[in-house]
């Protein structure tokens, strides 16, 4: 209706001078006007109305849909505007294939927009309301897809409008095909190495994780070529999927608690019963009193060894999340050092006795 209403423009503009290009131009002003006057409703009244509505589908497809609508009528304005001009007759043909790929590539954007507004209601609605959370994990993946088919459908109807044979192109891109995954080997092997890091669970966003080198940090973000770790420095270390997959890590976030061992050594003089209660009432304050430490758990005491100088033991300790153990390990060392002092308990530093043999060859202590 509305390309009816811009074809019926008075003609008498062109008994004037120039005339044909200021009835072009109204006819294109017009569409403008009806482009932005349907865009202002969309945005104004539409979304309003769906506002109301109990799922937020309708509002997301008003939102998809206004500009790429609005960008519709201005071409559809443009194509008949040019049209209207004599001089414009002669290259018809060039402005309807320029037109109809201008309005293939309006379509697609439009399609790329309502595939989004899709995932997010999905995202909102129904993936946070399931027991699981692998449909959130395929959501990114399942877009990029739909995305490229789009993409591909629209390039085969452009191929089409212009008499493109399709079937020797398909046939060509196949064996290009192997050829380019061949090339783009290391980029494919990411791309699966991120899905599977991504569909597994093994690493989440926000996970606390420590790499077979020793890197620690937090997962930032898990792409389709790469995940990024920010480091307790601040810093962002970018690491490809494929080595990830294939790396020995620890995920500190997975069991939501971290357990950890303080090494503690005492002198072979001390008595190791006071010494293991002492360290546990110890254990127990600082786990009370400082954040992040698990208040309810029962620290535990396990001696190990035999050292040089020290009966050497761990203190196990439980803290909320892994960042938080260097804080309850600062105070608990510095609380255990304390009362050691008032109690008397020594922490013995390496010795070495010294033999040596006299004139008679016997051995006595210096």
């Amino acid at each position: 209706m509305v390309i009816e209403i811009i074809q019926s423009i008075p003609l008498y503009l062109e008994s004037l001078p120039y005339g044909d290009y200021l009835n072009a131009g109204a006819i294109f002003g017009v569409s403008v006007l009806f482009s932005v006057l349907l865009y202002f409703i969309l945005k104004r009244y539409a979304i309003t109305l769906a506002a109301k509505s109990k799922t937020i589908l309708d509002e997301e497809l008003i939102m998809a849909i206004d500009k790429p609508l609005a960008l519709g009528l201005v071409a559809a304005g443009g194509y008949f505007s040019l049209y209207s001009l004599a001089v414009a007759h002669e290259f018809a043909r060039i402005l309807q294939d320029v037109f109809f790929v201008v309005g293939v590539l309006i379509g697609l954007y439009g399609t790329v927009r309502i595939v989004n507004a899709l995932m997010k209601w999905y995202h909102h609605e129904i993936a946070q309301k399931t027991k699981s959370d692998i449909d959130e994990r395929f959501l990114p993946i399942i877009k990029k897809i739909l995305y490229i088919f789009a993409s591909a459908i629209a390039l085969i109807i452009i191929l089409n409008h212009f008499n493109v044979e399709i079937t020797p192109l398909l046939a060509g891109l196949g064996v290009g095909g192997l050829v380019i995954a061949l090339a783009l080997q290391e980029t494919l092997a990411n791309f699966f190495a991120g899905t599977s890091v991504a569909t597994e669970g093994t690493i989440n966003v926000g996970d606390f994780i420590e790499l077979e080198g020793g890197l620690k940090g937090f997962v930032e973000e898990v792409s389709w070529r790469a995940t990024k770790i920010r480091t307790i420095q601040n810093n962002i270390v970018v690491i490809p999927n494929s080595k990830l997959a294939s790396n020995i890590f620890i995920n500190y976030s997975a069991p939501f608690e971290t357990s950890m061992p303080v090494e503690v050594g005492v002198g072979y003089d001390e008595d190791l019963e006071k010494v293991e209660k002492i360290s546990i009432e110890v254990a127990k304050k600082v786990l009370e009193t400082t954040k992040g430490g698990k208040k309810d758990f029962q620290p535990l005491v396990r001696f190990r060894s035999f050292g040089d100088s020290n009966i050497n033991f761990s203190v196990i300790l439980r803290v909320e999340k892994p960042t938080d153990k260097y804080v309850v390990i600062h105070e608990f060392i510095k609380a255990l050092k304390k009362r050691y002092d008032n109690e008397g308990i020594e922490i013995s530093f390496p010795a070495r006795k010294i033999y040596y043999a006299d004139d008679d060859k016997k051995f006595r202590k210096k």
